[in-house]
This record gives C-alpha cells, structure tokens and sequence, in this order.
C-alpha cells in the first residue's frame, strides 16, 4: 500500500536547523508584490532593514524554504509526486517571527485522512528558538487516487461566508514577473515559471505560487485591517481553492468577527473564479 498511515504517524520527528535575516525577509515580501509606491512608509516596514517587520506568513519559506514537504518521504508515505496538490496550509504564531533568527525545526506526519479518491496527509512543522516555541505550522497535502484505505475522513474544512457585504474589499495586481522574484525565496517548481512545463501540466502558461497569494492576502488584512502591526496575528488558515496568473488581479474580501477576520479571494480578471476560500485570520 503506498500510505501506511500507521507507519507514518509513527514515525519520529525529521529534525533541522534553520536560519534566516532580513535580506530573506525583505525578498519574501518583494515578492509578494510589497515595495509599491517604493517611498510609502507603509510599504518600507516591508522592504527597510531599518524598519523591518515580519509578515506572519514568512514562516512557509523561513530557513529551509518548502523543504518541509520533504516529509512525503516519510516512513509509510510513498505516493507519485504527479498526483500531490497543496490542498490548505495553515500557521500558529506563538509570537512575532524575528528579523534575524537560529532555530530548530521538527517535522513530522501529524495525520492522514482517507477522502475515498484521494488521501489529505497534515505535515507539521514546529520551529522554536532559544527563547521558545515561535511558530507551528500545518501542510494540507492532498493526493490523488490514493484514499480508500478506510482512515479517517478527518475534519471538514468548510466554512460559509457572511450573509452580508464585505467589510473590505481589496484588489492586488500581480506583477508579470512576480513569480520569477517569490521562487526565489524557496519554491523551485517549474510549474511557476517555465512555459513549456506549465502546458504538460494543462496550463497555458506559468501560474503563481498558491503560497504567495496566500502571503499576499494576509498582507492586505494586517494593512487594512490591523493597523499595519503584524504582532496582532495570531493564526491564519486557508483552503487554496484554484489558481491566478501573474498578470492577473487578486479581488480579495474581508469580513470582521470579534477576534478573527473571514476573507474570500478571487481572481478579479475571470469573474472572481476561487483562488483562496475558507480563509480566517485570528488576531488579538
């Protein structure tokens, strides 16, 4: 059987060292499409080493980029990479993420849920510091063809939207070359940036990483929502619901709750097609 469940929770923690500094941050956030216009102050918390903040969703790519999905080659996991979608990611924070940092990470497989179709494998990544626990972090993988193990169907991650109008409503274009500069932070695969690779896949052209819209969404809540202080999140979960092409604009609508803000992202350019859904940041 490709996925022994069994095994695979079983399996001990895939530890490592990891480290980073503001030029890692300051390219995360570039490559989210911060810096514009260069001069706002606003964007040169983003982009200033002598200003730096952190944007919560930088731990994806902290130190060892998307070296973490290394855990589809854990004990127990054996499935054709052809097959894996990232389904859903979701962070903890335990505190604000430093500027510059050393810290452990230990990653394991914290559950497998037998869909029928397909099976959804949770890699978790915990990181802490010498000062403590700093983030954990949750990939939802999902894998064609290879449920039916009769595991667990797992929790549902659906949510329904507000019966009302968005509290916010932002747009973010992004950049022709936006996911040339975001690869750079960690995540290599061609799919983002080769043409030819992108139509084997059944694109017919090169799409943006569903991880940098996902940075790009939190962005537009700490930035209008929450005062622009990235300190104020405290967790944020999505489900990555289709794709966007660089080029393309993000139409991204907020609603707050006491304590969270529920936000729904669309491709504004092909009728609001679902990029990000049952998207909640949890804040202080």
């Amino acid at each position: 059987m490709p996925i022994d469940a069994a095994r695979a929770l079983a399996a001990d923690p895939r530890l490592g060292d990891i480290a980073w500094d503001h030029k890692d941050v300051q390219l995360y956030h570039l490559g989210l499409g911060a810096g514009i216009p260069a001069t706002d102050p606003d964007e040169l918390r983003y982009t200033l080493e002598s200003r730096l903040h952190v944007l919560p969703s930088f731990a994806t790519v902290a130190g060892a980029g998307m070296a973490m999905l290394g855990g589809l080659a854990a004990p127990g996991i054996d499935v054709d990479l052809a097959a894996v979608l990232h389904g859903g990611h979701s962070i903890e924070l335990h505190r604000p993420i430093p500027v510059t940092g050393r810290a452990r990470s230990s990653s394991k497989v914290a559950a497998v849920y037998d869909k029928g179709k397909a099976a959804v494998i949770v890699l978790r990544s915990a990181v802490a510091d010498a000062d403590g626990p700093l983030w954990t972090s949750d990939a939802q993988i999902f894998v064609r063809g290879e449920g039916g193990f009769g595991g667990d169907r797992g929790p549902s991650a659906r949510s329904e939207t507000p019966e009302r109008e968005p509290d916010r409503v932002e747009e973010r274009l992004i950049r022709e070359e936006q996911a040339l500069l975001y690869r750079l932070s960690g995540d290599w695969n061609p799919l983002h940036a080769d043409p030819e690779f992108a139509e084997k896949a059944g694109f017919d052209r090169p799409i943006l990483h569903g991880l940098c819209s996902y940075g790009m969404t939190l962005k537009a809540v700490v930035d209008t929502l929450l005062g622009g202080d990235v300190s104020l999140v405290r967790a944020y979960r999505t489900r990555f619901a289709g794709i966007v092409f660089p080029g393309e604009t993000l139409r991204i609508r907020m609603w707050r709750e006491p304590g969270r803000v529920r936000v729904e992202v669309g491709a504004a350019d092909r009728d609001d097609a679902p990029v990000l859904a049952d998207t909640v940041v949890e804040h202080a």
